[in-house]
Formats: C-alpha cells, structure tokens, sequence
C-alpha cells in the first residue's frame, strides 16, 4: 500500500516532506517487531502512527491498547499497566490483568511515556529485554510478547542528563525513531487541514462551510500554532459556531488566534510540567531577595564604622553611599528612592536599634505555601490547582501527600 492510501485509510492530511518521510517510515518498520519512539510537540497527531505501524503489522488481528502513561496516577500505575493479585494493596480485592497482559500478541501504545515514574521504567526495561513482568504484590515471573510502541513530547535525551528518564530504557525505545514535525514547519499543510475542519464541523453544525479571504489565508499560515493541529482544529471549531458571516476575513480571524506571549527564562529547556514547577519564578525572587539582603549588610557595616569613630570616609561621600545603596534597594522592590539627607546630628544619634528576623527561603516551605493557596483557591478541586500552578493533576497528588495536605 503506497503512502496516499495511507493517509486516506487514516484520515491523515499533510504533502510536507518532513511529514511523508515519517508515514513511510512508519509503514517500513510495521511487518517486524521493533520498539518505536515516535516524538513531537503536543498536538501533531502523534496518536495516529502506531495505528498505522500496528495495522501493517502481523499482530493486526491481536489487541491495540493505547494508554496514556500521564493521566494515570503514579500509585497505581504498575497496577494498571501489570496487573496485581488479590491483596496486594488497600483496595485489591480481586487478582487483575494489566494493559500488557491483555494486549499480549498484540501492541501497546505507551503515550506520555516520559511521564513514566523511575521505578515504572525500570518494569519496562525487563518487558522489553526479557519479554517477561511481574505482577504487583507477586514473585512470579510472566511471560508476554508484546510490540511496544511509545511516544512523548518530552526531550528525553534531556530528561536522561536530568535523571528522571533512563537511559538503557531510552535507547531500548528508540530502537527505530519517527519525529512529526510542528505545524508551523507544514506551512502547505495549514490551509488544507483548515478547508477540511471548516467542512467537517459544516456537516456536524448543518451550516455553510467557512471560506477565508487571501489576508485571513496569509494570517493563518503565518501564526505559529504552539498548540499545532489541536489547536487549529479548536480554532475552526469556535469560528464555525460562533460567526454568522461565512466568509472570514483578516480581522475576524486575529479574534480567535491568542496572542503569543513572551515566557520568563528557565533553568534548563524541558517540555515536562514537573520541571517547570515554581523553577523560574523562584530563582528570580530568591536572587532579588539574597542582593537586597547583601546590600542592607554593607549598609549596617559602613554605619557602625562611622559610629565607632572611624571618620576616614568623609561624611559627604557617606551621604552619596547611602543614597546609592537606598536607591539600589528600592529598584529591587520595584519603586522609585525617595532622595534621603542626614545632617551631622543625624548621623552622631544614629542607633542601629531594628532586629531583622530572617525569613525562611526553604524552597520545600515555600512551595507547600503556593500549594495550599492554590487549593483553598478552588475549594480543594484539584484540576483547576494544578493547572493554575502549572504542573500536572498527578504531580499535585503526590505534593499533597508529600506534604500531609489532605
């Protein structure tokens, strides 16, 4: 089967190189069992690839579990993907099979695999080098053939510098890898998905097809689709509802297209939720705080001196100290120095009489702090917390524990 009765068995759309070369990849390594690593930004159809390499394979008449390794919690996710037996945790009440069990002889689609807890890696590790796992709460080795396909959005090679993925699992899974390329490197590709989009939501809503004006066309192809094609479907999607007018010109469209913004620099480039925890937001305040704290101390210092009658700094140079250090302090905060003067009996009276208590910088309390907030924000539903502290539902979970919020 050539690549254009792929893509029409699939519903793929797209005539890029970049985007062919990964079909044809994809359909070459189908008829042998090779491990997969299929990687992209969030939203670039990833899901439909190990589709095509399980229906052009030899397991195609055995099962095809696709499982979304981010959206299971960490504390039962060996159960979920290995089974358990009866007993071996509160709440196994009955023995269970795993997603690899019941997709033995067949394939298993492990998307988000970067989310994967260390301990899960290493049971993964064993599936693919032995073909054999255990179940939670037993010591009996099982048995299983198994096609792994897996896919992530993560930088894994930077997740293995950073020892949350590891890197025997990580070269066992790229055995042969597949990269989509971004919709914004598919420019050709843009208004051809978005023709198809306007006509399926056409047929969906019984209401005309949207058509685009040349500007609105150009607008389109030029905006650069972070949340690719997802998002240029969500876009088409809230246009065909919402807009009376059938024909789209520039304006209207820049409605539905968010502006991008600009993000705060971080400590390393990962695409993971967990490592964009409070990282930059942090290190910022902190070092404001560490330089405000540096400065009052040499403050303290050139006043003592000048009080234990060391007067080899003359007054006036003093005066200008001061109001450099006070105006240095006030830029940190924020706000404009108010000009300060001392007269000589000023400077004779001056007590250093202020008892600075330091406060706490433990990034453990702080973050606990944020999590609490976040939580008593939203009542305690932790969705709309994790998402407004900008980590995952799961990362969440494991804090609250962590921190005995519950």
């Amino acid at each position: 089967m050539d690549i254009q009765q792929v893509k029409q068995r699939f519903d793929i759309i797209g005539n890029t190189s970049a985007f062919n070369r990964a079909i044809e990849v994809a359909i070459q390594v189908a008829p042998t069992d090779l491990s997969v690593l299929i990687t992209g930004e969030s939203g670039v159809g990833k899901e439909r690839f190990p589709q095509i390499i399980h229906n052009f394979s030899h397991r195609k008449h055995a099962q095809y579990i696709a499982v979304n390794c981010g959206a299971i919690p960490e504390g039962t996710i060996d159960s979920e993907l290995f089974g358990h037996e009866k007993g071996a945790f509160t709440g196994a009440v009955d023995k269970r099979k795993g997603y690899f069990e019941v997709a033995d002889k067949g394939t298993i689609f492990l998307d988000e695999v970067g989310e994967l807890p260390l301990s899960t890696q290493v049971r993964l590790l064993r599936v693919l080098e032995a073909g054999e796992f255990m179940k939670v709460g037993s010591s009996k080795l099982e048995k299983i053939d198994v096609r792994i396909v897996a896919a992530t959005n993560v930088n894994v090679e930077e997740a293995v510098k950073k020892g949350k993925f590891r890197e025997d699992l990580y070269y066992r899974l790229n055995t042969v890898p597949i990269s989509i390329p971004p919709l914004r490197e598919r420019k050709e590709d843009i208004s051809i998905l978005f023709r198809k989009f306007a006509a399926d939501f056409a047929e969906k809503y019984r209401m005309p097809v949207l058509r685009l004006n040349d500007a609105a066309r150009k607008e389109l192809v030029k905006y650069r689709w972070p949340g690719n094609i997802r998002q240029l479907k969500n876009v088409t999607e809230q246009i065909s509802i919402i807009e009376k007018n059938r024909n789209i010109d520039r304006e209207e469209l820049i409605k539905y297209l968010p502006i991008e913004r600009s993000s705060l620099p971080v400590i390393y480039k990962d695409n993971s939720v967990d490592e964009k925890t409070f990282e930059s937001e942090r290190d910022v305040l902190y070092k404001i705080l560490f330089d405000m704290k540096s400065e009052v101390a040499d403050l303290k210092k050139v006043v003592a001196e000048l009080m234990s009658g060391d007067y080899s700094v003359e007054k006036s140079s003093f005066t200008n100290n001061i109001d450099d250090r006070i105006e240095l302090i006030e830029q940190d905060r924020g706000h404009r120095a108010q000009p300060l003067g001392f007269s000589s009996e000023d400077l004779q009276n001056a007590e250093d009489t202020e008892e600075f208590v330091e406060e706490s910088l433990s990034i453990a309390d702080k973050e606990k702090e944020l999590i609490i907030k976040a939580l008593a924000k939203y009542n305690g539903k932790r969705k709309l917390a994790a998402k407004d502290l900008g980590i995952s539902e799961r990362t969440l979970y494991r804090k609250i524990k962590e921190y005995k919020l519950d």
